[in-house]
């Protein structure tokens, strides 16, 4: 049968919305105010639905609204709407937006544009459609009200009130007051400046939406040729593309064949390309002391440095700046910043942690010229061993295996499993616990994780909150037994060697060489003799494998039979670290009783807890991580008991390596640990503290690692680590606290919503979270000290 397209029905009676919004921009928050504005204050019934992509963050958000006189009983989404906006300018070029507004419709697009570069920017199809079929157009630039007010990139109410002022739905002055009153019914937890802020965002929405006037011209717009087409992977041109085009539901079956066992490439968000940052990093060469630490806290891998020789230097692209690189090591070189401007966030947490100043801020302008250094910067040459991997700056040259996340502008958490991944990212199998850093990890199809110039790379899963440790101890036993099967086949072909050389039986080959088979057998020994090192292993397998494919021709029969085993199986060769990463609702909460049976064991596991000290998945809720006092769901009167001492319990066992970390209070002493960590044979656990979105910094998300920091000087956070290989297993690494733990406190809406609502509890709750974060430091103190 013929299929139809489908078409709202009967839409007389009924005024249609449809909004296209970016994950975490409160598009979505707006949009349920309005329609309890409208259900409550104007004879009308309503009805919304909501969609959402798989990303934690920046995803896309469309939201439909119905209104009419009538009651609405639709259970589709809008296919024809009366009004249509467009909260985020890159969709202009993504998305068929205006083709869903019926004929004389209005479509709303927040843009930095003039009208005049309306024309140059806005493609061709959309002009068609818009001078076409009579569509009134209508911009406001709601981010540059949005921080000029103080709401920072959260733009809902700013276009919430212009969506109002365009629609006539309801008077002016109604529609205003009732929108500031949801506004302080909303944000009243967040205290008056964030009220103040939407209320200010509310009358400039009003005020500076305009209206602009579709050229006659417009009907006759020419489309721009089109681009080559680039070799892309099949997963990238038969998934990627069209589920990020919202073209998800058409996909037939078939194009899945190959992922029923759910299985997808890595990296795949290297070709997403988003465009999405608002604001981005200007880099001044001449100023830069190139400390790399800028690149260190990118929660996105968007940030990266490079060295370049004279000649890479003079093939460069115009858009890639250098300056002389520093250092000993890297004489003769120059060094780069290089952003991907389409793949940055614009968080700004680099300009924030430079001590040079020499990231600043501007408004985003992506162009060809950037876009061509990245690529350029991506295919230099490596040039390993010029400065410490286990640094800050060394660290950085080193490859990210995680890049272009669905996290968080600032997100505390990435951060975290980026440098995990730039230490050890290709010999690490990763299990992931379920929560936000799955969430932001492994969003179909747009997989961060990614593997290295040589193919190495995390082999990353996940499987259930509760389970995760269980499934990381399961992957450690099963390669172990890989791996000794493994040892034995190359020993095997020692043996074999040996025999052949010896010519102690006949099965010669057509022209054994004894020299060549001496040869094999000395890189064989190699190998076993470093089969329990990270680093040896991996160069003596390589070697293994180029000598036994080399060589084989000059084997016997049975040399050459046992030397195929070997290379069959070669995946097992170098020896891989095994992690299991998640937050604290599930490591201090509902995986803890897997996470203790397993570290019980005594296997060489590691561990890394993101401690964002709530649910931050699923919207903050609280765990036994929160400390005494933290406003949270489920303890909106802030929390009774004390925060759960992972760390404390975990050192009773005697045998465990434990360290307490924060990346932007000691650089240094993060990387210790985690280098610790892995060199450790036995379980291992790193505790770092992550801020989160979730806490209402009032620095901003912008100043995560200042958050860091600040919490370790207040004493709200401790920096140590034990390591049961030494004599005085504990060594504290933070100083005595020196800054004010209440005003730490105070500068998190999470604290000082509570001292708003229940002033009196607040005060008592937060004399007990002072008392318990100085007991913890004493009992740590003590440790160190050796009583």
């Amino acid at each position: 049968l013929p299929v139809h397209p489908l078409e709202d029905f009967d839409d007389s009676q009924v005024f249609s919305c449809k909004f296209w919004g970016l994950g975490g921009d409160g598009t979505v928050g707006a949009n349920h105010n309005t329609i309890k504005i409208l259900g409550e204050c104007v004879d009308m019934f309503a009805q919304a639905y909501f969609e959402y992509d798989s990303k934690k963050s920046f995803g896309v958000t469309k939201s439909h609204l119905l209104l009419s006189k009538k009651t609405i009983r639709r259970t589709y989404y809008v296919k024809r709407a009366d009004f249509v906006a467009c909260h985020n300018q890159a969709y202009v070029d993504s998305y068929s937006m205006v083709e869903e507004l019926k004929d004389g419709g209005s479509f709303l697009l927040n843009t930095r544009w003039s009208a005049e570069e309306l024309d140059k920017h806005l493609p061709a199809a959309m002009k068609r459609y818009l001078a076409l079929h009579g569509i009134r157009l209508f911009t406001i630039d709601a981010v540059e009200i949005a921080q000029r007010v103080g709401l920072g990139n959260h733009i809902n109410t700013v276009l919430q009130s212009a969506f109002f002022a365009i629609t006539g739905l309801m008077p002016a002055v109604e529609a205003l007051d009732y929108m500031k009153e949801a506004a302080r019914t909303s944000y009243a937890r967040k205290g008056e400046a964030v009220v103040a802020s939407n209320v200010a965002a509310i009358e400039e929405g009003a005020a500076k939406v305009v209206e602009v006037e579709v050229p006659a011209c417009w009907a006759q717009a020419i489309d721009e040729p089109a681009a080559p087409a680039a070799q892309l992977p099949a997963a990238v041109t038969g998934i990627l593309q069209p589920v990020n085009a919202q073209k998800g539901d058409e996909l037939p079956v078939s194009a899945f064949a190959g992922y029923e066992d759910g299985s997808i490439e890595l990296g795949l968000t290297a070709y997403e390309k988003r465009g999405i940052a608002v604001r981005l990093p200007r880099w001044d060469a001449t100023s830069c002391i190139q400390c790399n630490r800028c690149s260190f806290v990118c929660p996105h891998a968007s940030l990266r440095p490079y060295l370049l020789s004279d000649e890479e230097r003079a093939g460069a692209p115009a858009g890639l700046e250098s300056a002389p690189a520093k250092g000993k090591a890297a004489a003769g070189l120059s060094y780069s910043l290089v952003l991907s401007e389409f793949d940055c966030t614009g968080c700004g947490s680099c300009a924030q942690v430079c001590p040079s100043s020499s990231l600043a801020m501007e408004d985003a302008r992506p162009n060809g010229e950037s876009r061509a250094a990245w690529d350029y910067a991506l295919g230099l040459s490596d040039k390993p061993g010029l400065f410490d991997s286990y640094s800050v700056k060394g660290s950085q040259f080193n490859t990210p295996l995680l890049e272009f996340s669905a996290a968080c502008a600032g997100c505390g958490e990435t951060p975290y499993a980026k440098l995990l991944t730039q230490l050890f990212g290709e010999r690490v199998y990763w299990a992931n616990a379920t929560g936000c850093s799955q969430a932001w990890g492994s969003p179909f199809p747009g997989i961060p994780y990614t593997t290295s110039k040589r193919g190495f790379g995390p082999a990353w899963t996940n499987s259930l909150f509760e389970n995760n440790a269980e499934l990381a101890y399961g992957m450690l036993l099963s390669v172990q037994q890989q791996r000794e099967a493994e040892k034995m086949r190359v020993k095997q072909l020692v043996k074999s060697l040996k025999c052949g050389m010896a010519k102690l039986h006949g099965d010669r080959g057509d022209n054994p060489d004894p020299a060549c088979m001496q040869e094999l057998l000395g890189v064989c020994e190699d190998y076993l003799a470093a089969f329990d090192s990270f680093e040896d292993s991996r160069s003596t397998a390589d070697a293994l494998v180029e000598a036994v494919e080399r060589l084989t021709p000059h084997l016997t029969r049975s040399a050459a039979r046992f030397g195929a085993e070997v290379v069959r199986y070669k995946d097992q060769l170098a020896k891989k670290t095994f992690w299991m990463f998640g937050g604290d609702g599930w490591a201090y909460d509902i995986g803890f009783g897997g996470l203790d049976h397993v570290i019980a064991s005594g296997e060489n596991l590691n561990v890394l807890v993101v401690d964002t000290e709530v649910y931050s998945n699923t919207g903050g809720q609280s765990s036994k991580a929160s400390p005494v006092g933290a406003g949270a769901q489920f303890a909106a009167s802030g929390k009774k008991t004390r925060k759960k001492d992972l760390g404390a319990i975990l050192m009773s066992y005697g045998n465990v390596y434990v360290a307490q970390v924060a990346m932007g209070a000691d650089y240094n002493q993060l990387i210790k640990a985690l280098k610790e960590a892995e060199s450790y044979d036995g379980p291992a656990v790193v505790i770092a503290y992550a801020p989160c979105v979730t806490h209402g910094l009032k620095c901003g998300m912008h100043d995560v690692q200042g958050e860091m920091r600040r919490a370790v000087e207040a004493g709200y956070w401790h920096l140590y680590r034990y390591d049961p290989r030494k004599d005085q297993p504990m060594q504290l690494d933070s100083k005595e606290p020196s800054a004010s733990f209440q005003e730490f406190l105070e500068g998190e809406v999470r604290y000082a919503s509570l001292k708003r609502s229940f002033p009196e509890e607040a005060e008592r709750l937060f004399e007990l979270s002072a008392e318990d974060a100085q007991r913890r430091y004493e009992k740590y103190r003590a440790l160190a000290d050796g009583e």
